[in-house]
C-alpha cells in the first residue's frame, strides 16, 4: 500500500478529518470539535489517506507516569477495510506506545463493531472487560495485547 499518508493531528483540517472518522465509527460517542481539540492536548491523534482519500484514524493514550500502559485504537472507514490499512496504523501505534515506554498496550472497540473486535484479536489482543459508560445504549470492549 505505497500511497498510504498517516499524518499527525495538527490544525483544524487535520482535527476535522480526525472527528469525522470518529463519529462515523463511534456514532454512540459522537465528539464536538472542542473535545477533539481537548484530546490532541493529551493523546497522539492520527489521519490516514489513500492518496488524498481519507480512510481511517488512529488514537494513541501515552502511558502515565502511574502506569505504563498505552491504549492503541486504530479506525478504518467501512468502505476501505480489509486492505491493510488497520494493520499498517495498529505496528504504527504499537511501536509509538513502546517507544514511550508502554509494558502493557491495550485496545478498545464498540460491541456493535464485530468486524473490529475480530480485527483486535487477529492482532493479538485479548478481551479483558465490556461495560456501558452512563447514558450509552453500546457496550464498549476493553482488550489487552496478549
Amino acid at each position: 500500500m505505497t500511497d498510504l499518508r498517516i499524518e499527525q493531528v495538527d490544525g483544524d483540517v487535520l482535527l476535522r478529518d480526525w472527528q469525522y472518522v470518529h463519529n462515523t465509527i463511534i456514532a454512540t460517542a459522537v465528539l464536538s470539535l472542542d473535545e477533539v481539540r481537548e484530546r490532541v492536548e493529551r493523546n497522539r491523534l492520527e489521519v490516514a489517506y489513500l492518496g488524498d482519500v481519507l480512510v481511517g484514524c488512529s488514537t494513541l493514550r501515552p502511558p502515565t507516569r502511574e502506569a505504563s500502559v498505552a491504549t492503541v485504537i486504530a479506525r478504518v472507514l467501512p468502505a476501505h477495510r480489509r486492505q491493510g490499512i488497520g494493520r499498517a496504523l495498529y505496528a504504527r501505534g504499537l511501536a509509538q506506545a513502546r517507544e514511550l515506554g508502554a509494558d502493557v498496550i491495550e485496545t478498545v472497540v464498540l460491541e456493535s463493531n464485530p468486524d473490529g473486535l475480530r480485527f483486535a484479536q487477529a492482532q493479538g489482543f485479548v478481551e479483558v472487560e465490556r461495560y456501558l459508560l452512563p447514558g450509552d445504549s453500546v457496550r464498549f470492549i476493553d482488550l489487552r495485547l496478549a
